[in-house]
């Protein structure tokens, strides 16, 4: 059992209760950040916030607690749970009302925050993962913006679904118009001999915080890139907040530069869990 945060308030994971009215249940109206702690600090804390604030305003979603409120939270949950190495999801939704898409018809919104112990497989980066280019489109973001970390994610689960039917572990979507943009849970990037590219943020896709600590701190190229450049790539790498940097050995059935996660990648991946134990002093 673990401890879960309700609503501000700490239950047992086995007692905790949200409502059947609720319109993050409903209608996947909400929105949620997942976070890595390190030595039980978190990292990009403040970067998170922000984006989740950032789309709350575009859902216009008043969230009824303070940064220093959701810090404290945060941290709590992970004490309690003496959790070192752990992930982190905040999921805030609209909260309970009657049936009926009106926001208004729910006066307060529903927050519920978790955290597990941190488990990646240490085998995705000694030999990488494969993707498959799905047939299932990035949504537009004319319809839900992907930049809107929303509770909406069926368009992500389309691609999952295909992907594992197809013997893939994940899937990377294209765009409307036929660029690259990410996979379900992860940004994308490549290298094509010393130069780092990843798509800009107008092709759609979320403005990922791990993506953000890579372009701050690398050399990368952000645009518009076909599928073509892909499959010319030497290296092809994800990232995300839970995983870090994945480096991705096959695509679509081909190998990716020799099949072994690339020098660069591994390179990068290194800097970035050095910068996670500058910035939280580890």
């Amino acid at each position: 059992m673990s401890w879960v945060c309700v609503n501000g308030e700490f239950v047992l994971d086995t007692d905790a209760k949200v409502s059947v009215w609720d319109h993050g249940y409903l209608y996947g109206d909400g929105l949620f950040e997942t976070m890595r702690a390190y030595g039980g600090k978190i990292f990009a804390l403040d970067a998170h916030l922000k984006r989740l604030r950032q789309g709350a305003k575009c859902l216009r979603l008043e969230i009824n607690y303070a940064d220093k409120q959701l810090q404290c939270l945060l941290q709590e949950t992970i004490w309690r749970n003496d959790l070192a190495s752990a992930y982190i999801r905040l999921t805030y939704s609209r909260g309970a009302g009657p049936i009926g898409l009106d926001p208004d018809l729910c006066p307060t919104g529903t927050l519920v925050i978790m955290a597990k112990p941190s488990q990646v497989a240490p085998v995705i980066y000694s030999e990488g993962i494969s993707l498959g280019v799905s047939p299932i489109r990035r949504n537009h973001p004319a319809a839900l913006s992907p930049a809107i970390k929303s509770l909406n994610f069926g368009n992500n689960i389309l691609a999952k679904i295909w992907a594992k039917e197809h013997g893939y572990d994940d899937a990377l979507m294209l765009n409307q118009d036929g660029w690259l943009t990410e996979t379900t849970v992860s940004n994308l990037f490549f290298v094509k001999g010393a130069a780092v590219f990843t798509p800009a943020l107008n092709t759609g896709i979320l403005a990922g915080v791990t993506r953000e600590c890579i372009i701050n701190s690398t050399k990368v190229e952000q645009g518009m890139y076909a599928l073509s450049q892909l499959l010319d790539a030497d290296e092809i790498f994800l990232t995300n907040s839970g995983s870090e940097v994945i480096p991705v050995c096959a695509l679509d059935g081909r190998i990716v530069g020799n099949g072994k996660p690339g020098m660069l990648t591994k390179q990068i991946h290194s800097d970035f869990q050095q910068l996670v134990r500058e910035k939280l002093q580890i």
